[in-house]
């Protein structure tokens, strides 16, 4: 129950020619609180319940519990959700032994593409493609929790 993950900014929209699935999410919190976030995902035909705690120094590990629950009961979880639901499309690009998660951000945070990859353990080497930008890994502002309460579009 334990998260090992990467967080990059994406610098092209070359991702999408090598994309094997892509999924759009909605996705709110019940509890944003960075100790622990509570957080309900639907995703195609698919409900999410998942519990985060707090990420190490490095921001690359934490807790994480997830559980799939039915789109009956995701629903209205999601409209209990705290303001700021989340919305993008999320691709997954195969890269050497690993995939990236590559999500476009639309509605209050349009403009945004993030790419996560999670990892065996914090130092694990992995290929990095050409369209992978800066590391924001231990950068709160780019979690998705936060993002739900202070979108991008209001960053500039």
């Amino acid at each position: 129950m334990i998260e090992i993950e990467r967080k990059f900014l994406v610098v092209s929209d070359a991702f999408i020619a090598q994309a094997k699935a892509k999924h759009v999410i909605a996705q709110g919190y019940l509890n944003s609180d960075p100790e622990r976030t509570v957080r309900i995902r639907i995703s195609g035909e698919s409900g999410f319940l998942t519990i985060k705690g707090k990420g190490n120094q490095t921001g690359t590990t934490r807790f994480e519990w997830e559980t799939e629950i039915s789109l009956l009961e995701a629903k209205p979880l999601l409209d209990l959700c705290e303001k700021g639901v989340i919305q993008k499309t999320r691709y997954e690009v195969t890269v050497g032994k690993n995939t990236f998660e590559v999500d476009v951000f639309s509605g209050e945070n349009e403009g945004l593409v993030l790419a996560e990859i999670e990892l065996n353990h914090e130092n694990e080497t992995f290929e990095k493609p050409d369209w992978l930008g800066l590391e924001v890994t231990n950068d709160t502002r780019y979690y998705n929790a936060s993002l739900s309460q202070h979108p991008y579009k209001n960053w500039k």
